[in-house]
């Protein structure tokens, strides 16, 4: 078992690792940005990585308290779904009003990495390699398609 001080500098120290091996990646737009801390621009919409004990994942998460705006914005993500499969090769997976941590609900689209540590630095570079290219992909197709989701919150 880890005390809560290993966790949280262990986790720290990857965000931190990640966050250097990101700093020379610009956007899909050419511009720095801070990879960890994306700004999709879009109130109650967020880019999400976690690197965990059991797993690492990247979503995009609605978390709009209103949920016909929730609602709104997960739609219009999903009328996008062909382009953003496309951009990110692969499929990953859709969920609708799902409980959140805050007693709100949120929508999302996931991928999961099983099979990780991130209290384990041998890990690291398995998670860094399937978070690095998601989050550049997510990147491409946001810099398309984030209009679409203006107006609408």
């Amino acid at each position: 078992m880890y005390t809560k001080h290993e966790l949280s500098t262990t986790r720290q120290e990857f965000w931190t690792t990640f966050g250097h091996y990101m700093k020379p990646v610009p956007n899909a737009e050419g511009r720095k940005i801070n990879w960890k801390n994306y700004k999709t621009g879009v109130k109650h919409m967020y880019f999400r990585m976690k690197a965990e004990r059991d797993f690492a994942s990247i979503s995009i998460e609605v978390q709009h308290p209103d949920s016909e705006i929730r609602g709104l914005l997960f739609d219009q993500l999903l009328a996008f779904k062909g382009i953003f499969q496309q951009e990110v090769n692969e499929e990953w997976e859709w969920m609708a009003d799902l409980p959140n941590d805050w007693e709100g609900n949120l929508s999302k689209v996931e991928k999961k990495l099983g099979g990780v540590n991130v209290m384990e630095k041998d890990d690291w570079p398995k998670i860094i390699s399937f978070l690095k290219p998601r989050i550049i992909a997510i990147d491409a197709f946001w810099a398309n398609m984030k209009y679409g989701f203006e107006g609408l919150t």
